[in-house]
């Protein structure tokens, strides 16, 4: 069944929001071209075809020389960015991810016979125009109960790194941006969409007014204001 817009939070929050991301030089995609880019997976959020992209453009260096990545080598990092490991809990795995985009990944590599070891970023932090920054709306997610749509995602380089909730400013039953805190906190539970937050370095709820942005894990009490 379709659903009807709703329109109060589209355009006093969501649509704002993504007029300002797009004004930053962030590129929109459809929510049909982001399942495409993630093999119209729906249990899956990492958009594969952008991350591929991105790996293919790195080099690294050896003895004087520049090499690109080998299919193998950046394979084996698409699937490792790609398969969270929940089974230690949401934190961890979180933890885990962070540590790969601020750090890189230790590939194995042959050079003229030679077994080399280079790490390679997931993020250029040294030149932004070489990193890819993506966003849509309405980012269906299948988890183990539900089927979950945050209203906004943002990516770096196809890793799903802001999440956006955006609510209308009327809420008749109460602060609509605790609504927003609070369904970020339920989609982060082991039955609903753990696997997208297992990526987030930023959560945010807004409303067109104001708006408050936590992290994984961070409890209503400590969201702060944007």
């Amino acid at each position: 069944m379709n659903q009807l817009p709703r329109f109060q939070e589209e355009y006093s929050a969501k649509i704002p929001a993504l007029v300002v991301l797009n004004n930053l030089g962030w590129t929109f995609l459809s929510p049909q071209q982001a399942l495409e880019a993630r093999d119209n997976k729906l249990n899956e959020v990492v958009l594969k075809t952008i991350l591929y992209e991105a790996l293919r453009k790195r080099r690294f260096t050896y003895a004087g020389k520049e090499y690109p990545l080998s299919d193998k080598s950046i394979d084996a990092i698409v699937a490792e960015m790609s398969m969270p490991a929940l089974n230690e809990g949401l934190t961890k795995a979180n933890e885990r991810i962070y540590n790969h985009i601020l750090y890189g990944i230790t590939v194995t590599e042959f050079i003229g016979g030679k077994k080399v070891n280079p790490t390679i970023p997931l993020i250029d932090w040294h030149d932004v125009e070489k990193n890819s920054f993506l966003f849509t709306e309405e980012f269906s997610v299948v988890g183990s109960t539900a089927t979950r749509r945050p209203d906004i995602v943002c990516f770096v380089n196809g890793l799903p790194l802001v999440v956006i909730e955006a609510k209308r400013p009327d809420g008749k039953k109460g602060p609509t941006i605790e609504e927003g805190i609070s369904q970020h906190l339920r989609n982060q539970r082991l039955n609903e969409i753990p696997q997208l937050f297992a990526y987030s370095q930023l959560l945010l709820s807004i409303n067109g007014v104001s708006g408050s942005y936590g992290t994984q894990g961070t409890d209503a009490t400590f969201w702060a204001t944007w």
